[in-house]
C-alpha cells in the first residue's frame, strides 16, 4: 500500500510532463543530429536552388555594411560609437539566416557533419558541390550589391563615404591577420549554427549577439568582407588580384579552419561514442 501510494504521489499530470519536456535542455547528440539532418537536406537540394539562394544571401549580407555605415554617419563621433556602430553588422546576417538563405560559412559545419557520419567519396563530392555552388553564388551576390551601391544613387554620398571607410579599415589587416581573424569568425558562425536548435524563439538575439562579436572583434568573414572588398575594387582602390591574394584566400582558409577543422571536428568528437 505504501509503495502504491508513493508511486501515485510521483505521477505527473500530462500538462506537468509537457512542462518538464519544455525545460529539459537538448542533449549534445540531439543537437548534433538536428544539424546533421539539416546538412543532409542541404546537400540534396538541386543546384539551381542552391545557386539562387546563395545569390540572395550575397545580396542581403551587403546590408551589414550599409547598416554599419548608417550608424557611423548619424551617431556622434564619440569613444563609444564603434560599440554601437558594430550592431549594424548583424543586420545582413539576420536577414540571411532567418530567411533560410544559403551562406557559405554556415555550411562549414552543416555540410561536414553528414560527411563525418559517413566518410564516403560520394558524400565528399556532395560537400564539394555544395561549397562550390554556394561560395560562387555568395560572391556573385556580394559583387552585384557592391556595384549597385557604387554606380547608382541609392546610397547617399555621406553614407557611401562611411562604407568606404569601413572597407579601408578591413583591408589594413595583413594576410596573417586575415587568416587568424577568419578562424575566430568561422568558429563563431559554426557555434551559432550549433546553438540555433536550442534557441527556442530566441533566434533574433542569438544571431545578433554572435555576429556582433565578429564585428566588435574585427574578425573577418569571407562573404560579408567580400562586399567591402568589392566596393574598393569598384572604386579602383584595390586590384582584383590583390583582393584575391590578400583577402579572399586567407579569410576563406580561416573561416574553413574555424568552422570545419576546429568546431565541426570537436562537435563530432563529443558525441561520436553516444551516436554509435
Amino acid at each position: 500500500m505504501a509503495a502504491a501510494a508513493k508511486t501515485n504521489g510521483n505521477k505527473l499530470k500530462k500538462a506537468e510532463k509537457e512542462d518538464v519536456k519544455e525545460h529539459v535542455r537538448l542533449r549534445a547528440p540531439v543537437v548534433y543530429e538536428i544539424v546533421r539532418k539539416e546538412g543532409d537536406t542541404e546537400l540534396a537540394r538541386p543546384a539551381s536552388s542552391l545557386w539562387w539562394s546563395g545569390i540572395a544571401a550575397g545580396l542581403c549580407i551587403g546590408f551589414s555594411v550599409v547598416a554599419e555605415a548608417l550608424l557611423r554617419t548619424y551617431l556622434p563621433d564619440a569613444s563609444w560609437r564603434p560599440l554601437v556602430e558594430n550592431l549594424g553588422y548583424s543586420v545582413g546576417f539576420l536577414i540571411v539566416i532567418l530567411a533560410r538563405e544559403q551562406l557559405f560559412t554556415e555550411n562549414t559545419i552543416t555540410a561536414i557533419l553528414p560527411l563525418m557520419a559517413e566518410r564516403t567519396s560520394a558524400n565528399l563530392a556532395r560537400v564539394g558541390r555544395l561549397w562550390g555552388i554556394v561560395f560562387a553564388a555568395n560572391l556573385a551576390g556580394a559583387l552585384i550589391f557592391a556595384l549597385f551601391c557604387t554606380y547608382t544613387s541609392a546610397i547617399s554620398e555621406e553614407v557611401y563615404g562611411a562604407m568606404l571607410d569601413i572597407c579601408r579599415h578591413m583591408m589594413e589587416n595583413g594576410r596573417g591577420e586575415m587568416f587568424t581573424r577568419g578562424i575566430v569568425a568561422g568558429w563563431l558562425i559554426a557555434a551559432l549554427v550549433w546553438l540555433m536548435p536550442s534557441a527556442e524563439g530566441a533566434e533574433f538575439p542569438m544571431i545578433t549577439l554572435m555576429t556582433y562579436l565578429i564585428a566588435a572583434g574585427d574578425f573577418t568573414h569571407v562573404i560579408a568582407g567580400s562586399v567591402e572588398a568589392f566596393l574598393l575594387v569598384a572604386e579602383s582602390e584595390l586590384g582584383a588580384a590583390r583582393m584575391f591574394l590578400d583577402f579572399t584566400l586567407p579569410v576563406l582558409a580561416g573561416n574553413v579552419v574555424g568552422g570545419t577543422v576546429l568546431f565541426a571536428l570537436i562537435a563530432y568528437a563529443q558525441v561520436r561514442e553516444e551516436m554509435a
